[in-house]
């Protein structure tokens, strides 16, 4: 129960603004059920395992009390209980009549073994969710007719969370889509003592509602016909998808902010792909330079979150953090570049592998497939205290972004990484000492991020109420009045 608990209050606290799918009254009773109901057994201990593995939470002292395991670190006793919901779960039939907690136990599922690069494992979970949730009418608005005011907001976040991950992930691996925007949103209303959470998530859901069944057609080359205008006005609806001001927690703020960076790097990519980039183009957005400005922004925008709110989405952000780098290095290594004294790409990327390295998860399995991009893009390119072999660079822009699948920006279940960097299983697993890059600090500062060796568990989160100041997102290093975070 020790557990159970740090695991369930590790949730609320770290997890729940991004993921508002669960409550917490509701989960007491869920974890009474237990020794009785098969379904709330499969549910609490796959919340359990994907606490331990997702953001690799610290188990407390004594919370091996009363367990049949012995000691060991989290993520082997996630990996322990993962395999024990797995188990109890085949001998349940739950696919005929499934419930809330079937679909949130399948989203689960998909979360760790996303986590644990297991891509073909963690998209049939996926789709196991979204299927459940089509069985059980999530899809349908008069679903939600119910006396249960709390089950029914619970159940539109749930599809809506749905709807945003399956997006994000159709993104990442070219998956196709199975939902679609057929309810309403959840309201600022739901919950008085909510209104900053729900801000959050609805910014998070309008920010993917555009990449439908026509952007995953094209990015997915199954579909044909999109025009230069069309991708300009994605891009600037992307431009002008946050306020200014975002009232929500930090946690929400890390992920809306560099949500929004690595779409408009994906479109960015769907345009080149096309042939619709131009030196010459009107539209800042539709040049061949666009990603040094989004990884500008990117970083000023990273610069004041703490790193605690950062490790809470695992995997996920660093892929995306990932992707903005590898798409930089293309251009850079495309694209001439003017000599200058001002900050420029070379450290907008050198502050994306800083963040990258320090960041759980980033060191080992990132930095060297990261380091191998830049080795094979910009053989002259200095990499501090990294030896890699010099293989000749890649040609044109068009050619990286362009013709087969296999030259194009996506990994395929695991075989190849994106931007055509190395497959994971070529890399070196090894550890990398990561130097200081030999720059300059960047004008905004990374707290206990470019810092001494923290560990994950030596950092908390912010208290309630603090404020976030974010760099300027335009003209940086300018002088625009900053942008604060209001974090409850």
């Amino acid at each position: 129960m020790d557990m159970i608990t740090s695991c369930v209050d590790y949730f609320f606290a770290n997890l729940y603004p991004t993921q508002p799918i669960l409550h917490r009254q509701k989960v007491g009773e869920t974890i009474g059920l237990m020794d009785t109901n098969i379904e709330a057994y499969c549910l609490v201990v796959s919340l359990c395992a994907y606490m331990m593995i997702q953001p690799n939470m610290m188990l407390p002292h004594g919370a091996f009390v009363g367990l049949e395991v012995p000691p060991q670190s989290s993520l082997q006793l996630g990996h322990v209980l993962l395999q024990e919901a797995i188990r109890v779960r085949k001998g349940y039939e739950y696919i005929e009549s499934p419930t809330v907690w079937t679909v949130i136990t399948s989203f689960f599922f998909f979360g760790i073994y996303f986590c644990l690069d297991k891509q073909n494992t963690a998209w049939f979970h996926l789709r196991e969710a979204t299927t459940l949730s089509q069985i059980m009418g999530l899809h349908d608005e008069a679903s939600y007719i119910m006396p249960d005011f709390i089950e029914s907001s619970r159940r539109r976040r749930l599809y809506w969370l749905l709807f945003v991950t399956e997006r994000a992930y159709a993104l990442q691996q070219h998956r196709p889509l199975t939902l679609h925007a057929t309810i309403n949103m959840p309201t600022l209303d739901e919950d008085p003592a909510e209104t900053m959470e729900v801000n959050g998530f609805l910014h998070l859901v309008n920010l993917f509602r555009p990449f439908d069944d026509t952007f995953v057609g094209l990015w997915n080359k199954a579909k044909n016909g999109c025009t230069t205008q069309w991708l300009a006005e994605l891009q600037q609806q992307l431009s002008d998808a946050l306020p200014a001001y975002l009232q929500c927690t930090e946690s929400q703020a890390v992920d809306l902010r560099c949500s929004q960076q690595w779409l408009r790097t994906m479109v960015w990519q769907l345009s080149i792909s096309h042939g619709f980039l131009s030196s010459a183009a009107a539209e800042n957005a539709m040049s061949f330079k666009f990603p040094i400005e989004i990884s500008r922004d990117l970083v000023a925008s990273v610069g004041q979150f703490s790193q605690a709110a950062m490790e809470v989405h695992g995997i996920g952000l660093i892929e995306k953090l990932f992707d903005v780098a590898c798409t930089l290095t293309d251009v850079m290594s495309c694209v001439p570049m003017e000599n200058t004294f001002e900050y420029g790409p070379r450290d907008y990327l050198s502050q994306l592998m800083s963040l990258i390295s320090t960041l759980r998860g980033g060191q080992q399995r990132y930095i060297p497939l990261l380091l191998t991009k830049i080795n094979d893009t910009m053989p002259s390119m200095p990499t501090l205290g990294y030896a890699l072999p010099a293989v000749p660079g890649s040609s044109r822009l068009e050619d990286i972004y362009g013709g087969s699948q296999t030259n194009s920006s996506a990994p395929t279940s695991g075989e190849s990484s994106p931007f055509c960097s190395p497959p994971l299983s070529s890399a070196s697993a090894r550890a990398f000492g990561f130097p200081d890059m030999a720059r300059p600090p960047i004008p905004t500062s990374f707290p206990s991020v470019i810092s001494t060796g923290m560990s994950y568990s030596d950092l908390t989160v912010s208290a309630p109420m603090q404020m976030y100041q974010d760099p300027t997102m335009h003209g940086y290093p300018g002088p625009r009045a900053p942008t604060k975070y209001e974090t409850g």
